[in-house]
């Protein structure tokens, strides 16, 4: 059971998360927070220490969802050849899931933070990392059981993989057109068979 703070600091996030993640840091004022909120500044800042804190906070927070839904998704095969095509297979509709965010966490506040706020753009660089370290995961369990070709540099492949999601994620997102995402994923599906696939 939440406590009361606990609550309230879930809340704050649930639902200033998609504007910072929409408008940007900077572009996100604290009377746009405590207008979604209905919470006075006081009330936020006794939940955050400051304004950075909170887009820390929110950001970390979708990303967390995020995370949750690829890695459900991912739980459908226990095969590592197989959970490479179910990752193209999650972001083939990533396009509408992502909407309700307010668009892909990692590229608008990477975007956003850099050269404005190395705090954010640090947390971004490690979720980044994370994502790549997963998927080289993946790949080099696939190496183990054969699945994978013995010949693959799984980190390489795992920055390219992660490299054209998020390309394919801006072309999608800056022309609002999904082909972008349905493309490039079955482009990877097509590396997997020929490059990747023992």
């Amino acid at each position: 059971m939440l406590t009361k703070a606990e609550l309230t600091t879930q809340y704050i996030l649930e639902t200033v998360a998609p504007i910072f993640n929409k408008n940007g840091y900077a572009a996100t004022s604290m009377s746009d927070i405590t207008k979604a909120t209905g919470l006075t500044k006081g009330a936020i800042y006794g939940n955050f220490e400051n304004k950075e804190a909170l887009a820390i906070a929110a950001f970390r927070f979708t990303v967390k969802n995020v995370m949750k839904q690829i890695s459900t998704h991912l739980e459908r095969s226990n095969s590592p050849l197989q959970k490479l095509f179910l990752i193209s297979d999650f972001y083939k509709n990533y396009y509408e899931y992502s909407k309700a965010l307010g668009g892909c966490p990692v590229l608008n506040i990477g975007v956003d933070a850099n050269n404005q706020n190395t705090k954010l753009l640090e947390k971004v660089r490690v979720v980044i990392e994370k994502i790549q370290d997963q998927v080289a995961s993946i790949i080099e369990g696939g190496i183990e059981l054969g699945e994978i070709s013995s010949e693959i540099n799984a980190m390489q492949y795992a920055k390219r993989i992660d490299s054209m999601i998020q390309g394919a994620i801006f072309m999608t997102y800056t022309m609002d057109d999904p082909f972008y995402m349905k493309d490039t994923m079955d482009q990877i599906d097509q590396m997997i068979i020929k490059e990747l696939k023992a």
